[in-house]
C-alpha cells in the first residue's frame, strides 16, 4: 500500500448541502427556512438559550456557573520522588519544610502525600493524608508516617455534628 492508494471510508465524506440554488436543487426558493416568520429572515432567530420569552434556565441559576462543594477539602499534593530529591536522611518533612523546599505554597493548608516514585532516605513525614503506597514506601525506607487530623473549619464546622469525644480530640476541652 502506498500513499496514493489511501482513501477515506465509504460514506465518511459527504458534500455539504448547498441551499438556495434554484427550485430543481430541492433546497431552493426558501432554502429550507419555510415561508415567513422570524426564522425565515436574515439574522432571525434568538440566542442559543431562548425559551419562548420565559426566563431562561441559565439566567435563573446563580451567576457563577457549575457547582462548588462547600464541604470539599482541597489538598496540596506531594509525591514520594519529590521528597526524595529535596530532603536528606533524618530530615523532618512537614508543611513548613515543604514550603521552604518549594514543593507547596502554604504550610497551613491540608497536605496529602502520594506514592509516585521511590524513597531511598529515612525521613519523618507529617501530613493530613497518605496514600497506602506512600505510607508503605516511607516505612520500607526506615522513615515514619505521622498522620494529623484535619481541623474542621468554615461551612463544614457549622454543619457537621461531631460526637463529644471527637470534638474534644480535635479541639481540646474548651469548656
Amino acid at each position: 500500500m502506498k500513499l496514493h492508494d489511501l482513501k477515506p471510508d465509504e460514506g465518511s465524506k459527504r458534500k455539504r448541502t448547498r441551499v438556495g440554488r434554484g427550485i430543481a436543487a430541492g433546497k431552493g426558493k426558501t432554502a429550507g427556512r419555510g415561508m415567513k416568520g422570524q426564522g425565515a429572515r436574515s439574522g432571525g432567530g434568538k440566542g442559543p438559550y431562548f425559551e419562548g420569552g420565559q426566563l431562561p434556565l441559565v439566567r435563573r441559576l446563580p451567576f457563577k456557573r457549575g457547582f462548588t462543594n462547600i464541604f470539599g477539602v482541597t489538598y496540596q499534593e506531594v509525591n514520594i520522588d519529590m521528597i526524595d530529591k529535596r530532603f536528606n536522611d533524618g530530615d523532618v518533612v512537614n508543611g513548613e519544610s515543604l514550603v521552604a523546599a518549594g514543593l507547596i505554597r502554604k504550610a497551613d493548608e491540608p497536605l496529602k502525600v502520594l506514592g509516585r516514585g521511590e524513597l531511598t532516605k529515612k525521613v519523618e513525614v507529617h501530613a493530613n493524608k497518605f496514600t497506602k503506597s506512600a505510607a508503605e514506601k516511607i516505612e520500607q525506607a526506615g522513615g515514619s508516617v505521622n498522620q494529623h487530623d484535619l481541623k474542621v473549619t468554615g461551612a463544614l464546622a457549622t454543619v457537621k455534628k461531631l460526637r463529644k469525644e471527637d470534638y474534644e480530640r480535635l479541639y481540646g476541652d474548651n469548656e
